[in-house]
């Protein structure tokens, strides 16, 4: 947990993500090895995920608009509708095949890497305009595709702000803002949902494991600042371009890993 706990703080910030794509997949194979419910590996792993995002992207977010990289306008307005999305998700969550859902995230992934691949090299900035139809669209899918998986959705948001005419920092740091909104709600889903079937994990409340949210925390938001402030430091075409190789990296290793199941 310790040595893993480096890596994701630190594209947290990098990135504006909430580290859960690297996060997920380590405690999946930690919860399955110490022998905890087949059934609810995927919901602990998930909503332990999400515990450990809420202070990371704090980290994240303040640093970031201490860099004026946070349009509030957009979290007032497209953040509104990514909540609604990720109270559907979480609900769906609870219905829906782990397979079923890594397999469709994947795809997702994937798509957005080409995309930040592709326009590393667009300069300009995009003249579509943000309207409040596209912002519910995209507002409750980015939600409701990140519960399920206990990521903050900055792998959805960043190409979707970006698409949008935000530069590629201020795309980051908004997207790090919505992240912590989606780790919130999720979170508190996530518990409540272990509450009420009367799950009963190992040293876990509802279905957030204690130990590695202890763990976590403290070394994900040292280095989610660490992270967020190379990120200004980074030329913004290269910082696009690692972006897109990162979810590369990301989805061939759900790839390799969940095709056994």
């Amino acid at each position: 947990m310790v040595i893993t706990a480096f890596p994701v703080g630190f594209f947290a910030g990098l990135f504006g993500i909430g580290g859960g794509l690297i996060t997920v997949p380590f405690l999946f194979f930690l919860f399955e090895a110490i022998g905890i419910d087949k059934n609810y590996l995927m919901h602990l792993a998930v909503g332990t995920s999400f515990s450990i995002i809420i202070p990371t992207s704090m980290v994240s977010v303040y640093t970031h608009n201490k860099h004026k990289s946070v349009d509030t306008n957009i979290i007032k307005t497209y953040g509104l509708f990514v909540i609604l999305g990720v109270l559907l998700g979480t609900t769906f969550a609870a219905m829906m095949k782990t397979k079923s859902l890594v397999v469709f995230f994947t795809i997702v992934v994937f798509c957005l890497g080409t995309y930040m691949l592709i326009n590393s090299n667009q300069q300009s900035v995009s003249k579509n305009k943000f309207k409040l139809h596209f912002r519910i669209i995209f507002g409750l899918i980015s939600g409701f595709i990140s519960a399920p998986m206990g990521i903050g959705g900055a792998v959805m948001n960043v190409p979707i702000l970006k698409y949008f005419g935000y530069p590629i920092k201020k795309a980051i740091g908004s997207a790090a803002t919505i992240g912590f909104i989606i780790a919130l709600c999720g979170a508190i889903g996530f518990w409540y949902s272990g509450f009420i079937l009367k799950i009963k994990l190992p040293l876990s409340v509802g279905f957030i494991n204690i130990p590695a949210f202890l763990i976590f925390i403290p070394i994900t938001m040292f280095m989610a600042r660490v992270g967020a402030n190379s990120a200004h430091k980074i030329n913004k075409t290269k910082l696009q371009v690692f972006f897109g190789l990162f979810l590369y990296v990301v989805g061939t290793i759900f790839v390799f890993r969940y095709s056994g199941l």
